[in-house]
């Protein structure tokens, strides 16, 4: 029997889910492209998720299942080709997300090892280790992997509000405040632009989904667990961009663009604020990886249940799925093959495009899930003109990042297409 999930559990699902090490990870790749507006990038990004948690709510209430977006894009589609496809995608970017996390985890752990060592790897020794040791903690035991997001979530949270309460008192005097100022904005379609490449640090309300059979009084504590994560997250990551961008001059944000939050940290605590900023993000990066391999191995599992990936995906090595195994090497290579733009435009492309869907699903099914057309609508055409202004954007300056995008996208119809006429054929051979 399973355990039932409260109002405080379903909240804390979502907002562990966004707070993972997307903040870590993208806020000086935010700041490199929308400086002064950067907090307003983060808006912009913020209501589009905030739009489309309305159809999360509805769909979540009306078809409550572990398989989450997968449930809903096959109850919007039917399964097939195209549903099959989408749902391809969803696991794809789980795997895009963790290669986000592994990336920023190998970015900051050398800072910290560079103040008690002389010796400092190259961080992609640090990003592949710490992949390898959340698989092994995953195959060890699920148990484990909840015990460490139920700590970490409460101490990233803890960190980040107490370096905000700091921050912002921290930035009265600070003579690069005057960054914020209207005239050190960038245009409005790069602001929207910067929003969109970093989109990827609100994707993880959808986690919600996955719990909403657990979910006690759902009419009332699925609405509240969805909205109010994404309102709190989108109020933290503005306030936490307006102080990374007051505190520190534009050149020094540029040079520490990998590990950012914890180099803002120094004009108010220095050396010890960066220390402990930067443990907030490993542990952080780290937690979220754990909860992501889980996550993407699990989504994997439902897509290959569904028919809609080879069975095999579903056998078991060593009592457990193999898609673990498979997610876990399909990160490795990623992580490593990419830079942080690149892995997290695609992210971007792939989740706005799967949010444009639920959207859709939300607009197709509004009478049957009781649910307003215009809200679902808007979420649907705001997603797709974000993944297609982010594309149109991100090619002259990121062209390696929108190709892969668009070939992952690809990749995973033609691969859904070949799979479909594959098994067809072989069912059709077994009934001659």
């Amino acid at each position: 029997m399973n355990k039932k999930i409260g109002l405080r559990e379903a909240i804390s699902i979502g907002i562990g889910g966004m707070v993972g090490g997307g903040i870590f990870a993208v806020l000086g790749l935010a700041v490199s492209l929308g400086k002064g507006g950067t907090p307003i990038s983060f808006l912009v990004a913020g209501i589009i998720a905030l739009i489309t948690s309305y159809s999360y709510v509805k769909l979540s209430l009306s078809y409550p299942d572990r398989g989450g977006t997968v449930k809903f894009i096959n109850q919007g589609f039917g399964k097939g080709v195209f549903s099959g496809g989408i749902n391809n995608l969803l696991w794809i970017s789980y795997i895009i997300m963790l290669s986000l996390y592994a990336s920023a985890f190998g970015s900051y752990a050398p800072n910290l090892l560079a103040l008690t060592s002389s010796r400092v790897l190259d961080y992609h020794i640090y990003l592949s280790a710490i992949v390898v040791f959340a698989t092994i903690i995953n195959y060890y035991s699920i148990k484990v992997v909840g015990v460490i997001e139920s700590y970490a979530v409460g101490i990233k949270l803890v960190i980040l509000i107490s370096f905000v309460f700091i921050g912002a008192y921290g930035l009265f005097g600070n003579p690069n405040i005057d960054q914020l100022s209207v005239a050190n904005w960038e245009s409005p379609l790069r602001l929207v632009t910067a929003g969109m490449v970093i989109f990827v640090a609100y994707e993880g309300f959808e986690l919600i989904a996955n719990a909403a059979p657990d979910i006690i009084n759902p009419l009332k504590n699925i609405p509240k667990a969805y909205y109010y994560s994404v309102i709190f997250v989108i109020i933290l990551y503005i306030v936490i961009a307006i102080i990374t961008v007051g505190s520190l001059p534009f050149s020094g944000i540029a040079t520490a663009k990998d590990y950012v939050l914890a180099e803002a940290a120094k004009p108010m605590l220095g050396k010890t604020g960066f220390i402990i900023i930067t443990i907030a993000a490993l542990i952080s990066t780290f937690s979220a990886i754990n909860a992501s391999l889980y996550g993407g191995s699990r989504v994997n599992y439902e897509i290959g249940e569904d028919d809609e990936l080879p069975h095999q995906f579903t056998s078991k090595l060593w009592n457990h799925p193999v898609g673990l195994l498979v997610t876990t090497a399909a990160t490795l290579i990623l992580a490593n093959a990419l830079n942080l733009e690149s892995i997290s435009t695609a992210g971007s492309v792939g989740f706005l495009l799967i949010f444009a869907m639920v959207n859709y699903v939300g607009l197709k099914l509004s009478k049957d899930i009781k649910g307003k057309k215009l809200i679902p609508f808007l979420g649907f055409i705001l997603s797709l003109i974000a993944m297609i202004v982010l594309i149109i954007q991100q090619y002259s300056a990121n062209k390696i990042g929108v190709l892969v995008s668009i070939g992952i996208i690809t990749a995973c119809f033609v691969m859904e297409f070949i799979y479909k006429k594959t098994e067809k054929r072989s069912t059709e051979t077994n009934v001659q």
